[in-house]
């Protein structure tokens, strides 16, 4: 699925280019926002997902993020995949607009143009997935954020990606727990992987956290950060969803 979702995503950028020109608004700082003390949350938009179909297909992102805001998330992710996720850059600036904490753009990049497209859509920092990226090209990326001011979660799902990561230089990173070719999630990942990583580095752990146990698990585990995205979009009360995973951790 990953290998299919890069190629319609190099097919799109050969086909209608990218958007780099207008103004760019102050960056907020991702990592900082992360690094806070407690167990903070990457609060993700996505209406739906290739593994589950329509999670909220008439979710207003903007809503959205403000009811993220108000439970207390450090930060917002948004996926502006629109083929196998339905999402837009559009979404992404609205609720940089609307929201005053840092946003993160969860998509397939891959080139460096979509690096500066990123950041004049609003975007503070934006995903790699060292899984879709030919060797040498996170470095690369990791250079061109750099270059524009942005950060990076650099996404890992096993021990060797992880020190790829590390390696090429990443701040930030992310340990997933979703099998790319089953779509299954397993906490243990994450738990697995945290004793290999730098501590010097914000750690933050993707996907499966649904519940308090799930997220007392990750700040067992060491993780400055958990990102979710299914359970928040499908619950009635993000907000309140949102301090039940993080209180007092």
């Amino acid at each position: 699925m990953l290998d299919e979702i890069i190629k319609t995503t190099r097919l799109r950028l050969e086909t209608h280019g990218v958007a780099v020109a207008g103004p760019k608004p102050v960056l907020r700082d991702f990592e900082a926002a992360l690094a806070q003390p407690g167990l903070q949350i990457i609060a993700e938009i996505k209406r739906r997902s290739p593994s589950r179909g329509d999670l909220n297909r008439d979710l207003d992102p903007v809503d959205q993020a403000l009811a993220y805001q108000r439970g207390g998330a450090a930060a917002i992710s948004v996926l502006t995949e629109p083929d196998y996720f339905s999402g837009s850059l559009h979404d992404l600036t609205e609720v940089r607009l609307a929201v005053d904490i840092p946003v993160l753009r969860k998509d397939f990049i891959i080139d460096p143009r979509q690096v500066e497209e990123s950041r004049v859509a609003g975007a503070d920092a934006l995903l790699l997935i060292v899984a879709g990226l030919e060797e040498g090209r996170l470095a690369q990326l990791l250079k061109e954020c750099a270059t524009v001011g942005m950060q990076a979660l650099v996404e890992a799902h096993t021990q060797a990606e992880a020190a790829v990561a590390e390696e090429a230089g990443a701040r930030i990173i992310g340990v997933n727990n979703r099998d790319l070719t089953t779509f299954l999630t397993d906490l243990a990942v994450a738990e697995r992987i945290a004793p290999q990583l730098d501590r010097d580095r914000t750690l933050v752990a993707e996907s499966g956290v649904s519940s308090r146990q799930g997220a007392t698990r990750m700040a067992d585990a060491g993780y400055d950060a958990i990102l979710v995205g299914e359970a928040l979009v499908t619950t009635d009360d993000p907000a309140a969803l949102i301090g039940e995973l993080t209180a007092e951790l």
